[in-house]
């Protein structure tokens, strides 16, 4: 592996890990510039397609909306492997994701076990997120006993 894969790979992680944090801080503007312009991203729930959305002014008003609902989120991210060629990439990273929403006056926490699978691009020197699509495989819902 050369220098500038490493260091490539290496951006990458932080791209992904950026995305996770700035998302679970609700730092939405924050998060919308780790996007290309024409960013598309979908969204599936148990096979199910449930969101597809394209470019930045309609994905940040899509996250703007989700955010409002969620009173907390927590992500972790798991394995993420890249292949790069040039100033493109494809990639497969896997989250644990949490969001704590209320409802009838009671948290509810929602664990989502989610499968990423990316197309990046390197514009001005920035590796950004060119399409991104989620897969959330199990999820699980329950009352938090606070």
């Amino acid at each position: 592996m050369t220098l500038e894969i490493f260091k490539a790979k290496e951006e990458l992680r932080n791209l992904i890990d950026s995305y996770a944090s700035l998302g679970d801080e609700k730092k939405i503007a924050a998060v919308m510039d780790l996007f290309t312009a024409d960013i598309n991203y979908k969204v599936y729930m148990n096979n199910f397609l449930v969101s597809d959305v394209s470019g930045r002014e309609n994905m940040e008003k899509d996250f703007n909306k989700h955010a409002s609902e969620v009173k907390t989120y927590f992500t972790l991210n798991g394995q993420h492997q890249v292949e790069i060629n040039g100033n493109n990439a494809n990639g497969v990273s896997f989250s644990q994701l949490k969001m704590v929403r209320e409802n009838d006056g009671k948290d509810i926490l929602t664990d989502y076990s989610v499968k990423y699978e990316d197309t990046y691009v390197l514009q001005d020197g920035k590796w950004l997120i060119k399409n991104r699509i989620g897969y959330f495989f199990i999820i699980e819902s329950r009352v938090l006993n606070n």
